[in-house]
């Protein structure tokens, strides 16, 4: 898979989940893809905050991101 593929699978996991950080106040932004296995975003707004978003990137990011792309191992928020 290219990268530019790759970026647009991420890219659709993300639009997935947006909806459900949106009505809580938050949002995400994809900074990067490294080594095509280790992703890297950005959790905006309400999510920030919050007191549980490391429980929202394991579960519900990282899950989301891996079903588009299997390939990645690793998601992380960078502030």
């Amino acid at each position: 898979m290219s990268i530019e593929e790759l970026t647009l699978n991420v890219e659709k996991a993300l639009e997935e989940i947006r909806p459900f950080l949106n009505s809580d106040g938050g949002d995400i932004t994809l900074i990067s893809i490294e080594d095509n296995k280790h992703v890297k975003v950005r959790l905006e707004g309400a999510c920030v905050g919050c007191s549980v978003n490391q429980m929202t990137l394991k579960a519900g990011v990282e899950t989301t991101i891996k079903k588009f792309a299997p390939q990645i191992e690793t998601v992380v928020n960078v502030s």
